[in-house]
């Protein structure tokens, strides 16, 4: 198997060019990701960075993202494969008066396939990056589909076999752990957990997308979030948003962060008016 790295400082540079900041732990895990030929499970918060993640590396290895957005319902024809019912359809009314064996072999032919993202990604000839996404807000029995893509990068269509990638995709799997993962595909994966940035990264975070702002306001924007976190919140403000305040905050010509601008802006960081108000009491607004 092609290795896509050759060393852990070679994944920070490569993702550091296409815009992603890892940390040690991140780099490590994308590194042994890659060397050992598994798929990587992310889970953490909301907003962290773990779908930036699985886009950082597709860039990096000038590649193409194969996505499937899970969500509740999402099932094998959306996710693995369907057969093109309304052409097989125009075919069996085509050729009426022959036998159904003849037919049978010659509707469920590749002709007449729709492969989904998972199968895509396992015939895909090029660099792939195939991302799982929120496979948590997915039903149970999805899991079970993840399997054999998972674990030997191949799918068996009963029809025509088993159809095994030339090339394995770089997997990524994402879970903001609102249930838990079955233990048979956590043993398919390498795990990494995500939390929020260290305020130190995400200062670094904030400067590298944000250059217009100076060194001492990304600080106390940074410092602000830090706070808003560690309310009771319905939910934090992610990475992005403390981008956005940053955006924010230029587009409005601050030097510094006015109490006037918190009252009045608040909602770049927090969508929920109940946390608003709650930020607000807690900052003293």
């Amino acid at each position: 198997m092609t290795q896509r790295f050759s060393t852990v400082d070679e994944v920070a540079k490569r993702l550091a060019a296409v815009g992603y900041l890892a940390s040690d732990a991140i780099a490590t895990t994308v590194f042994l990701a890659d060397r050992l030929g598994k798929p990587l499970l992310i889970e953490g918060p909301a907003g962290v960075g773990k779908t930036e993640l699985a886009k950082a590396v597709t860039n990096a290895i000038g590649g193409e993202l194969i996505r499937l957005q899970c969500y509740e319902g999402v099932d094998e024809a959306r996710a693995l494969y369907e057969w093109n019912h309304a052409k097989q359809l125009l075919r069996i009314t085509a050729e009426q008066g022959h036998a159904w064996d003849e037919l049978r072999s010659d509707i469920f032919t590749e002709e007449f396939l729709l492969p989904r993202p998972l199968l895509k990604a396992i015939r895909a000839e090029g660099e792939t990056v195939l991302l799982v996404d929120e496979l948590d807000k997915a039903d149970q029995e999805i899991e079970g589909l993840l399997l054999e893509v998972l674990g030997d990068f191949q799918v068996t269509v009963p029809e025509l076999g088993t159809i095994r990638a030339t090339r394995p995709p770089f997997v990524v799997v994402t879970s903001n752990a609102t249930r838990e993962l079955s233990e048979a595909l956590r043993r398919r994966c390498l795990f990494l957990h995500i939390d929020y940035p260290t305020p130190e990264l995400e200062q670094r975070i904030v400067l590298q997308h944000v250059p217009e702002v100076s060194t001492s306001l990304a600080e106390s924007v940074v410092r602000l979030v830090d706070r808003l976190r560690k309310l009771k919140l319905r939910k934090s403000p992610s990475v992005a948003e403390t981008i956005d305040w940053a955006r924010t905050l230029v587009a409005l010509g601050a030097d510094d962060l006015a109490a006037e601008q918190l009252r009045d802006n608040l909602w770049v960081l927090l969508k929920h008016q109940d946390d608003i108000e709650r930020a607000r009491h807690a900052l003293d607004l």
